[in-house]
């Protein structure tokens, strides 16, 4: 049977970015790897896209494929030839060792010695290493140990800042293990923002360890609104309390606390709460609030004729400096 075309395998076109390709790679390892997927061909299927992936993640292997196909062609260093690229060998015979379960450490070919497991990486190894490429002779290439975690928070914890339990797991199968660890996410963290947590990534044998990142979402909160370190909220006040004035209890990321209204507040006024907003130290912003009148629907007949009163005694056009007037 003839071998399917590695962009097809992967299913990106012939002008795909590295971040399409390695995107691509990413999904079928999560769908294919036998760690995840006993169905009968997903093993094929898994080994079909992991050589299509070293071939196209490797500028000179790609442009090499590009040109002339699964046939191979010329050696790396520039001979001359269709056929002599990779020591005489043409791409399908170089990637035997994947068709065979043998890519990288151990199972075929004779071209890595000990290890286990396929390819000798589980998928959770395959996942972190994408940062850097598997080799496809002589062992694996160094990996990158950086891992990611996600995290979401209330929206009252991300301003404030708070202190997380992340459940960190290392490998897979009965070797991974778990480490749960204390996260400090400092005030005013915004959606989407990365926290480095310094040597907790991965580990190799060596004792090399990578870095975890806390990648943040910030929940919406049903009133509260951001912008920069400045907090809006919406407050309605009654005609009286705008007209008169008044003391109205507003919500704050600290708990409630007490604004007074002047008399006269129009609608769409902003009374500013100075270091009330997101943020810690002189860093934190203000919050704002917002005033909207709302009128009663519901007036009582005595309510009424006091009004009429009131609009009769007191002769005011609020219309009077308009623009189309």
């Amino acid at each position: 049977m003839s071998k399917r075309d590695y962009y097809e395998v992967l299913g990106v076109s012939r002008s795909g970015s590295d971040a399409d390709i390695k995107r691509a790679y990413r999904k079928l390892a999560r769908k294919y790897h036998p760690d995840v997927n006993k169905e009968s061909g997903a093993i094929d299927k898994f080994k079909e896209a992991t050589e299509a992936y070293e071939v196209l993640s490797d500028a000179k292997k790609r442009r090499m494929y590009d040109e002339y196909g699964h046939a191979g062609g010329p050696r790396m260093s520039g001979g001359p030839g269709p056929g002599a690229g990779m020591g005489g060998m043409d791409f399908q015979d170089f990637f035997s060792g994947a068709a065979s379960g043998g890519f990288g450490r151990g199972g075929g070919g004779g071209r890595g010695g000990g290890g286990g497991g396929f390819m000798g990486m589980g998928l959770d190894d395959i996942l972190q290493s994408l940062r850097g490429k598997m080799s496809g002779v002589g062992g694996r290439r160094p990996v990158n140990l950086d891992i990611e975690q996600r995290v979401t928070l209330e929206f009252t914890k991300a301003a404030k800042g708070a202190t997380v339990p992340i459940v960190v797991k290392r490998g897979s199968g009965a070797s991974g293990t778990t480490e749960k660890i204390n996260v400090k996410i400092p005030p005013g963290v915004r959606n989407g923002a990365k926290i480095r947590v310094r040597g907790k990534g991965a580990e190799q044998r060596d004792g090399r360890k990578g870095d975890m990142y806390i990648i943040v979402s910030v929940k919406e909160h049903p009133y509260f609104k951001v912008s920069g370190n400045n907090i809006t909220v919406e407050i309605p006040i009654s005609i009286t309390e705008a007209a008169l004035g008044a003391k109205v209890d507003v919500p704050t990321i600290d708990g409630m606390t007490t604004v007074t209204i002047p008399a006269g507040t129009s609608s769409g006024q902003r009374l500013r709460l100075a270091g009330k907003g997101v943020g810690a130290g002189d860093k934190r912003g203000d919050q704002f609030v917002l005033i909207k009148i709302v009128a009663d629907k519901n007036i009582s007949d005595k309510g009424r004729a006091l009004l009429e009163e009131f609009q009769a005694c007191q002769q005011h056009d609020p219309r009077k400096d308009a623009p189309w007037r």
